[in-house]
């Protein structure tokens, strides 16, 4: 009889058991719940929000439509520049130069600071949707090997030595048009562009001329390092073969030669690449000086005849000549571009260049960009 009841006792706790079971599991899945509630409020208020001005994503702003069409529509175009502190204004010119003077679809990669990034982006968000349909943006933070990144961050100017390391920085990108932020397009960017093709198999970079004169030139008067043929070269405008360039070991290069001529270089990321180039002349394609038109060109005489013969490519103001009132006449081309909106006709651009430019004084440079404007008009 004891054992019979106490068998039915057992029988009757197995379902309260099991309820005890359910309901322990019913709390903890209520539980885990109100914790991924509780972390998701969190992470909402304090944690970083998605925005396309934020350097921890690479993409930052994309065409409307389908980018892997554009080979169909027309020739994509890749274009890299170095934005940083108070150059905001001359990033945006430069891209929006690229973009009136071309139908091609432009591929723009920026590196740049906390300071510029979000301006840059909501600057360009207002821009015409015509426009922003041949165009995408990838802001990226500046960087720096890891190796003596203190030097590297001060070479020469803010930012400037990231342009020697674009074979790393750009690790997916076959092929890229590097431009200084203080340079503005005068023809469309294909022009450039093109002479990737007129490359032969070992030449890994296109680079226009410094000053081509040997009584004026600064290299061949006061520079104690080699540096590439009889005048050097300019760095504002570089065509890179970033492929060619990852195979050549570039950035061993670079680091090895910073090492032994560091105490004897001025211009820092130009005289690197100078001297790589003067060990290495069969690397390097020199496209004419009208490919980069640089204001020693015309601030005394004119030293391009290229460019008074077919026009001026990109114009690059090194030295604030855009921006100062050393070469008024250069500033006036600058200035022009800079005002210019998007809806307007390209003569009306050249005209208003015209006008700009016959209000700045008589000069060497007035003469020549004058005559670039005749080019220009007709076209």
């Amino acid at each position: 009889m004891l054992s019979a009841l106490l068998d039915c006792r057992v029988r009757a706790a197995k379902p309260s058991s099991k309820v005890s079971r359910m309901a322990r599991q019913t709390r903890l899945v209520l539980w885990t719940a109100a914790l991924g509630i509780f972390l998701f409020i969190l992470l909402r208020l304090f944690g970083q929000q998605p925005h396309q001005a934020t350097l921890s994503s690479s993409l930052v702003f994309q065409n409307k439509e389908d980018v892997s069409s554009t080979d169909e529509k027309t020739q994509e175009i890749h274009i890299a520049a170095i934005v940083c502190g108070n150059r905001t204004t001359l990033g945006l010119t430069m891209m929006k130069s690229a973009l009136i003077m071309c139908s091609d679809f432009i591929r723009f990669t920026l590196f740049v600071d906390n300071e510029t990034s979000g301006v840059l982006n909501e600057t360009i968000q207002l821009w015409p949707d015509n426009i922003l349909k041949r165009m995408s943006l990838d802001m990226r933070p500046v960087s720096y090997p890891e190796d003596n990144t203190d030097e590297w961050k001060t070479l020469f100017k803010p930012c400037a030595s990231v342009k020697l390391f674009l074979p790393s920085l750009l690790k997916e990108v076959d092929s890229v048009l590097y431009v200084d932020v203080d340079t503005v397009f005068l023809s469309p960017p294909l022009h450039i562009w093109q002479h990737l093709g007129k490359m032969n198999h070992t030449q890994l970079v296109a680079l226009g001329p410094e000053m081509q004169d040997h009584t004026k030139g600064w290299y061949n008067k006061y520079a104690s390092h080699p540096y590439y043929g009889k005048f050097a070269i300019n760095s504002g405008v570089i065509l890179m073969n970033l492929t060619k360039m990852r195979k050549f070991g570039w950035e061993k290069y670079v680091v090895r030669v910073n090492e032994q001529y560091k105490n004897r270089i001025v211009w820092r990321d130009q005289d690197i690449i100078n001297i790589i180039f003067h060990f290495h002349p069969e690397k390097l394609y020199v496209y004419p000086c009208n490919y980069n038109y640089i204001p020693v060109h015309c601030s005394i005489t004119s030293l391009c005849q290229e460019a008074e013969q077919q026009g001026i490519y990109i114009l690059h103001g090194y030295y604030n000549a855009f921006i100062n009132d050393h070469l008024p006449a250069l500033k006036a081309i600058y200035t022009s571009m800079q005002q210019h909106s998007f809806g307007d006709n390209l003569q009306m651009l050249f005209v208003n260049m015209k006008e700009n430019l016959m209000k700045t004084p008589t000069s060497s440079c007035r003469k020549v960009m004058s005559s670039i404007l005749k080019l220009l008009m007709v076209t």
